[in-house]
């Protein structure tokens, strides 16, 4: 895991960033109780309380209910419709790598991988980066946690969490899909990673393919997707940005990170595509069948203002 996630110490600031991410934007309350009757307090963030020495003032019954509702839509969130998930990963794994075009471009990724390794171009390419570096310090660091993929699945888990508090079918179908392909590219980098066994430049294991460039990629491929290049060319730049970061810091090879996008690339297309609503010039084309003055059977375009 720490090739896949960077170091025990990283791990857990991810960790830990992630899920706080999720308790404060979701309103969730944490009470702690002190023993002391002195010094009592208690001390409740995001659920309307104020905590002070001796009393507590309470917020309204309102707070209270929507806390309790946010923690529901959490656990909601959590579970996923288990007992669908599955066979819609199965179905889209198979449409993903048993495409033609999909395949074609993986094995030229695959291909190409294996001639910079063995080539010394990988090396050459490490030294190059070696000095100086670009990213130091906390620039670095935010790279890194922005570019992981704990980072992704628990914003993803938000935004699916969310959609479903909010009754909003319709991202929280696409959450679902953002989730799910993020979880086959997870699946299958680690597989790689555990079957190539490679160290990196600066000696961690696992190196190819690249988690954080493959994940990066996922995210920037569905949002493109569902939402075209006004988000899709910004998204892109950023997972370009933290492939980069990993040569530069030394994490992995050029071979790990071209790899990485590729599959993000041919994952989150795939996904998505299978799942975005048809639209033209913004408007939904859904069916429209009528028989005022007869059969009639055609489409129709739907936009919310």
């Amino acid at each position: 895991m720490s090739a896949y996630c960077g170091g025990n110490r990283l791990s857990r600031c991810r960790l830990w960033l992630v899920f706080a991410g999720l308790i404060f934007s979701a309103g969730c309350a944490s009470q702690t109780e002190q023993s002391s009757e002195k010094e009592g307090f208690i001390e409740a963030a995001g659920a309307g309380l104020v905590s002070l020495p001796g009393k507590v003032i309470e917020g309204s019954q309102n707070s209270l209910n929507e806390l309790s509702e946010t923690s529901g839509y959490l656990l909601e969130s959590a579970t996923f419709n288990i007992e669908d998930w599955p066979r819609r990963i199965i179905a889209d794994s198979k449409e993903t790598f048993l495409r033609p075009g999909n395949m074609t471009a993986l094995l030229l990724a695959g291909g190409a991988s294996i001639a910079m390794h063995s080539s010394g171009a990988d090396k050459e390419l490490a030294e190059n980066f070696d000095n100086p570096r670009v990213f130091h310090g906390f620039t670095d660091e935010s790279i890194n946690i922005i570019g992981s993929p704990w980072t992704h699945l628990g914003v993803s888990s938000l935004w699916y969490a969310m959609s479903a508090k909010n009754q909003d079918e319709f991202n929280k179908q696409r959450a679902g899909a953002m989730i799910r392909s993020l979880g086959v590219t997870s699946a299958i980098t680690m597989t790689l990673k555990a079957i190539r066994d490679n160290d990196s430049p600066n000696g961690k294991k696992w190196a190819w393919p690249s988690g954080h460039t493959a994940s990066s990629f996922t995210v920037a491929s569905v949002l493109d997707e569902f939402y075209g290049p006004r988000v899709g060319i910004p998204a892109y730049a950023g997972a370009c940005v933290v492939g980069y970061r990993m040569i530069d810091s030394g994490d992995h090879w050029g071979s790990d990170v071209i790899f990485g996008a590729t599959l993000g690339w041919v994952v989150g297309h795939t996904f998505a595509g299978k799942h975005k609503e048809l639209e033209v010039a913004g408007f939904k084309v859904l069916p429209f069948m009528g028989n005022d003055n007869g059969p009639v059977v055609g489409v129709m375009l739907v936009k919310q203002f």
